[in-house]
């Protein structure tokens, strides 16, 4: 009962939750559907309970939020629903459309018990989530980008974006290393969440990682294994989607499911039903390439053979005409070498006669030149020889004249001779004083003298004024 005190009526605080508890079970005594996102599922294992947040946005804002509660019992049914429905469990950050009534409780506060979900409703937001994302990917005009590149002849150098125990990546691995015509693929995997809330994040994170290492790779592909459409929520994600069509190299997805295409894949540059398909996929584009080469091989070894015949056969026949025609040109050029040896032979002795005759009136008359050219050039050395012999002792004279001057001029300027006629030289730190101004007080000056140092400390410098 309320109390009263100082003319005011005093409620506990039991007393006021157990009004606003009776208040809202006589107003709201059915239950009612109501459309939320379920921002977290918070089951706990132990219990079986489940504590969902719901929420509503607007523009990505939160404007209404509370908790609500799934019991045990309804919670297994309601999971086996999704479960036949969407090949999905319920999980976290789906809309739903739930079927619930006001619970109120003095110590837990209010929440909304949650008897019922409607799983079709779910998948039908994931659908209206798609061809949102569909409509603004053909806006921006880049729904078929990564579908328009023109990727290497053979893509053997894979960036795979997957977890590292998914069996579609086990499948994918098994098929493309195990091909039986020794097909070479390097690939790398980048290890990835593939679904649930963080899915999106984390490819994008992965697809930025290959971005900085690009020029490693012809491809990249998303390999995820089987599952059902909620669990393919973030392939229809428009940011996941965008990147996926601005990829700079071709995307190849397989995400392991023959239904209900999700956004990703339509916008990739090659889509596969299955991780198996997509390793398929690339060992025929080897397939494609190889073929063709093994048949030009063969092409070009069986022309080349039958060319190397018909050349052979050709030199054989040139080498049989070559060799009659040369011994003819041999029969031929032998007898006129020899015609023309003969004539050569009469035509040298007259002209080694008629040689030795003008050789013999050369040497003659050379003889006689020789001898007066000797003569002439015996007359001019001794000329030359005498007036040099002059030039040399004149030159030699007057040079021990001009050395014997420069001697004293040297011995006068010589420091020892200075010192001896009075004159003194004095030093500051070994470099010779050569005016006041390179000096201070207190610096110790050595003065050298003709019979000795001295050594003295600057006290006072006087400066004359310059003329």
């Amino acid at each position: 009962m309320p109390e009263k005190i100082s003319d005011r009526t005093i409620f506990s605080l039991s007393e006021v939750t157990r009004s606003i508890q009776k208040t809202l079970s006589e107003r709201y005594t059915r239950t009612f559907w109501v459309k939320a996102e379920m921002n977290r599922l918070n089951r706990y294992p132990q219990s079986g309970h489940c504590y969902p947040d719901l929420v509503e946005k607007l523009e990505g804002k939160i404007v209404a939020e509370i908790r609500s509660t799934i019991w045990k019992d309804d919670f297994q049914r309601i999971n086996d629903n999704f479960l036949k429905v969407l090949h999905e469990p319920l999980k976290s950050g789906i809309n739903i459309l739930f079927c619930a009534k006001i619970s109120y409780n003095p110590v837990h506060g209010l929440s909304l018990s949650i008897v019922d979900i409607d799983p079709s409703y779910s998948l039908g937001e994931l659908e209206k989530e798609k061809q949102l994302t569909i409509e603004k990917i053909r806006q921006e005009g880049i729904f078929n980008a990564n579908k328009s590149l023109k990727p290497e002849l053979l893509l053997k150098r894979i960036a795979i974006i997957s977890v590292d125990t998914s069996k579609g990546y086990s499948d994918f691995r098994a098929v493309l290393d195990g091909n039986e015509w020794g097909y070479q693929f390097f690939h790398m995997l980048f290890p990835s969440l593939l679904q649930g809330e963080h899915a999106v994040e984390s490819i994008l994170g992965q697809l930025d990682r290959i971005r900085k290492v690009i020029c490693h790779f012809d491809a990249v592909a998303i390999i995820r294994g089987g599952g059902g459409d909620v669990g393919l929520t973030c392939y229809n994600h428009y940011e996941l989607s965008r990147a996926v069509a601005l990829f700079p190299i071709p995307v190849i997805t397989g995400i392991g499911h023959s239904t209900n295409e999700t956004v990703a894949e339509m916008i990739a540059y090659k889509n596969a039903i299955t991780p198996t398909e997509l390793a398929d996929y690339l060992i025929q584009r080897f397939h494609n390439f190889s073929v063709p080469l093994g048949k030009a091989q063969e092409f070009i070894i069986e022309r080349f053979s039958s060319r190397m015949r018909e050349e052979k056969l050709r030199v054989l026949n040139a080498v049989r005409y070559f060799k009659s025609v040369t011994i003819a040109n041999l029969a031929a050029g032998r007898s006129h070498i020899q015609h023309e040896l003969s004539a050569l032979a009469q035509q040298t002795d007259y002209l080694v006669k008629r040689r030795r005759h003008d050789h013999a009136l050369i040497l003659s008359g050379l003889q006689k030149n020789n001898q007066m050219l000797i003569l002439r050039c015996s007359q001019h050395v001794s000329q030359t020889a005498y007036e040099l012999k002059k030039e040399v002792i004149s030159f030699l004279k007057a040079g021990s004249i001009s050395l014997g001057a420069i001697e004293k001029n040297v011995d006068l300027v010589d420091p020892k001779n200075v010192l001896n006629r009075g004159y003194s030289i004095t030093l500051v730190n070994g470099r010779v004083l050569k005016s006041a101004g390179d000096t201070v007080e207190g610096t110790i000056l050595k003065t050298i003298l003709a019979d000795g140092e001295i050594i003295s400390v600057t006290t006072t410098i006087n400066k004359t004024d310059q003329p």
